[in-house]
């Protein structure tokens, strides 16, 4: 392990509530401070933190940044898995499908077919609705591991599909008339296979091309039609 990789996992694990003193973090990676002054430096200038003042602080979205820089110079990604909040991936999904003009639902849930069901970014933008599965690889899955949670994915999404009329307002889809839904798996890092099942696995660094691609690209990708607008019912209580 490298004295950089240190740092980079020291910062992780310090910042995870706020600002670190650069001590602090040289002391964690048991390096000199000289020699963590030389990792941050670098850091700085690339954008991945900012440093003032022996002072390093560190975005949501920049920590998962780290991450990835960290396992691409080498980290395992158990050990940056360990460090990074669950909670900061699905974040930066979800604001990379709102900077894109999404509206986000962060961990839905909803009952239907006599269970209950979550989905870790719901993004939809009409009539478009993105059902996403954050997923970090660990060491040795392969194609199997894919197949099962591809299919799990499609399960949700099809569930949700067939359930969307009766939660359109839950999910605030009012007014919409039909909706496409997708099954998109997004990875901490990519994993042996971009696509399953014409299913896309997404790395999460490249979600936002992704989505810069993702219009052009619907009728290749799996997805399932459903068609929403007022149930009978509704009719029925307003005329009451």
């Amino acid at each position: 392990m490298t004295a950089k990789t240190d740092v980079l996992i020291a910062i992780l694990k310090h910042t995870n509530s706020g600002p670190a003193a650069k001590e602090v973090v040289a002391r964690e990676a048991n390096v000199p401070v000289q020699v963590a002054n030389n990792v941050l430096r670098g850091l700085r200038e690339i954008g991945l933190i900012e440093c003032e003042n022996g002072i390093i602080e560190v975005s949501s979205n920049q920590r998962v940044k780290l991450a990835i820089h960290a396992i691409n110079h080498g980290t395992d990604i158990e050990r940056v898995c360990k460090v990074l909040e669950w909670i900061e991936f699905e974040n930066f999904a979800a604001t990379a499908f709102e900077t894109n003009n999404f509206a986000v639902k962060r961990r839905f849930r909803f009952k239907a077919s006599g269970r209950r069901w979550e989905i870790d970014v719901l993004a939809y933008s009409e009539p478009l609705v993105v059902c996403v599965d954050c997923k970090r690889w660990r060491r040795g899955w392969g194609n199997s591991a894919i197949k099962k949670i591809v299919e799990l994915q499609t399960q949700r999404t099809e569930v949700l599909a067939k359930n969307l009329q009766s939660l359109q307002r839950k999910i605030g889809l009012d007014g919409w008339k039909r909706a496409t839904l997708f099954p998109v798996i997004l990875s901490l890092f990519p994993g042996p296979a971009k696509f399953y099942n014409n299913v896309p696995v997404v790395p999460i660094l490249q979600l936002q091309n992704f989505l810069n691609e993702f219009q052009g690209h619907i009728t290749e990708l799996t997805h399932l039609q459903a068609t929403l607008g007022p149930k009978l019912s509704d009719y029925l209580n307003s005329s009451q």
